[in-house]
């Protein structure tokens, strides 16, 4: 379905230190003091005020004191992957002697901690479980590793219930009474900031002196806090933006963990160039891979080993799963357009919030579908598979602008008790499951609820512009020029323009993607352009478009130059 091209209103910037052009992109990102562009550590909040963090840093001081055995559990995806190879190092460089790890297999210990994933770890006698990237609604697993023996420290970043599960300590951005600034910190910005605490705690202790340990230097750990954060597309506030800079230039340096340079490597990107869209697109997926096909442990061993020569054995397993994941999500995608296609989902319009279902559906790969089917029809999309418990189904859910999905879920479930068995995430994403007797009930409720937060003209789907660029801008001095003032992410998206231009040239390449010479006016010579997946889109007899695009630079043989990189294109 088409989408719309919409420029942001450009408000009066404050008076800063950048370019026209780059005071306009702020300006309509909402940054109005210099301070917003300061990426200096320094500029990150201070940890005190998050709620339980005092709690959190005694029960770990007393587990170094005490040689206690530490076990993290893990979460399913890149955030999870990266937060627990940052508590691992950490904690082993803080001077923990018995820090181990266990993530849940998603289609035998289900999600988070679960009495199932506590019985795993129990198999080691851990005296201190700490969650990364989960636990906030966990209480079934608390009770069964607190009746065990165990005690627990949640550290996570997703919305809570109603109620927090009786852990010994709990350290979570978004729950109730937390004052800490940055609500948008991943789970892994979340554990860097709870071992960041204890590090500040050993040292006006003495404990490293006293042991004669090298103190750590917790900006070491960075690059993890980078991919982390992009990866779980958490909107970038300015506290997560100083994070991921400092991570990206660790990596541009060379200065990362073998894992991560392994999935460069395999991934075909230059370190010394390492972007946001290069976490996000490329190694994320990688990341992620194993989760939903095979057993996360890879990515987070990946993100341990420090042999390069065993990591990028390892990355090559991961990139191996991301292709066999591409394939499995092809052929999804293609089976539920088709379904839309020839209106077997029912006639007349397509629903607000739309369900989707199929009983031959991969559960690891139903996020990435509901994504890429949100994306074509511009509204919150649920894809369900069959659930590893036999009657259930298990949903992901990827949501639109206006729409907080995991609070529509909290609705349903308050207005229907017992319709969805159990769910939880963000405003953007979300998991649930229930009975598959249950899903036509839910997806009338979830199309009734969505209506009631958007408007038909809310289904078009926008693109955000930041206009039109001046012909001084198309060089490759302003393409750089914005790499540098990101990171760009979720929640400050990187600067997109629209215009209209005229198409000299065109070539296709490997029957889906388009290469265009494209002429601006006040332009002297045409500018090159690529627009992937989207030759379908083009029709050789119009000669001007109005075309959506990114600025970026092509390396090619040792020459860089300027590049459009085509976002939308339609007939002027």
């Amino acid at each position: 379905m088409p989408s719309v091209i919409v420029r942001r209103p450009s408000p009066p910037g404050a008076a800063l230190p950048v370019s026209p052009l780059l005071q306009r992109i702020y300006a309509a990102r909402g940054v109005d003091s210099a301070d917003q562009l300061d990426r200096r550590l320094q500029m990150l909040p201070s940890p005190a005020s998050l709620a339980g963090l005092t709690e959190a840093v005694t029960l770990l001081e007393d587990a170094l004191r005490q040689r206690r055995r530490i076990t993290i559990v893990a979460d399913l995806d890149a955030d999870g992957a990266t937060s627990c190879a940052l508590a691992v190092r950490a904690l082993r460089a803080l001077g923990a002697v018995d820090v181990r790890y266990v993530v849940p297999n998603r289609f035998v210990h289900g999600y988070g901690l679960t009495p199932e994933i506590v019985a795993v770890a129990a198999q080691d006698r851990p005296d201190l479980l700490i969650t990364v990237d989960n636990g906030v609604s966990s209480h079934e697993g608390v009770r069964a590793a607190q009746t065990l023996g165990m005690r627990v420290l949640i550290t996570d970043h997703h919305l809570p219930g109603p109620t927090l599960p009786a852990a010994d300590a709990l350290v979570n951005p978004n729950q109730p009474g937390d004052a800490f600034p940055c609500k948008q910190l991943a789970g892994v910005g979340v554990i860097f900031y709870v071992l960041s605490a204890l590090r500040a705690r050993l040292r006006e202790s003495g404990w490293f002196a006293s042991r004669g340990l090298s103190e750590p230097n917790m900006a070491q750990f960075l690059d993890l806090a980078a991919v982390g954060t992009v990866a779980d597309v958490v909107p970038l506030a300015h506290a997560n933006r100083v994070l991921v800079e400092h991570g990206l230039r660790r990596i541009r340096e060379g200065r990362c963990v073998p894992g991560i340079a392994a999935l460069f490597a395999v991934a075909g990107r230059s370190m010394a160039r390492a972007s946001g869209a290069d976490i996000a697109f490329q190694l994320g997926p990688r990341l992620n891979a194993a989760g939903r096909l095979a057993d996360m442990s890879l990515s987070i061993d990946c993100l341990l080993c420090d042999d390069p020569a065993r990591a990028l054995a390892l990355a090559r397993e991961l990139d191996r799963l991301n292709r066999e994941r591409r394939l499995i999500e092809t052929d999804m995608r293609t089976q539920a357009l088709g379904s839309l296609e020839q209106g077997r989902l029912g006639a007349g319009e397509l629903p607000f919030g739309l369900c989707l279902f199929d009983p031959d559906w991969h559960p690891g790969v139903i996020g990435i579908v509901a994504g890429r089917i949100r994306d074509r029809v511009h509204r919150p999309v649920i894809a369900f598979a069959p659930d590893n418990h036999p009657g259930h189904l298990r949903g992901s859910a990827r949501s639109a602008p206006g729409v907080h999905i995991r609070d529509v879920l909290a609705t349903i479930d308050a207005r229907q008790p017992g319709l969805i068995g159990g769910f939880g995430g963000h405003a953007a994403a979300a998991g649930l499951s229930l009975p598959a007797a249950h899903l036509p009930a839910f997806q009338s409720v979830f199309d009734a609820e969505v209506r009631g937060l958007l408007r038909p003209e809310d289904l078009n789907g926008c693109l955000w512009s930041d206009g039109e660029l001046e012909p001084a801008d198309f060089s490759l001095e302003t393409a750089e020029q914005l790499r540098e003032a990101g990171p760009w992410g979720q929640g400050f998206p990187e600067p997109l323009f629209d215009g209209v231009f005229e198409v000299t040239a065109h070539r296709i390449m490997k029957d889906q993607h388009l290469k265009l010479w494209l002429r601006a006016p006040g332009l002297d010579q045409p500018v090159e352009a690529v627009a992937f997946q989207r030759a379908a889109e083009f029709a050789p007899g119009a000669t001007r478009w109005r075309i959506a695009y990114k600025l970026d630079a092509n390396e090619w043989r040792g020459e860089r130059r300027l590049q459009l990189r085509v976002e939308h294109l339609e007939p002027a």
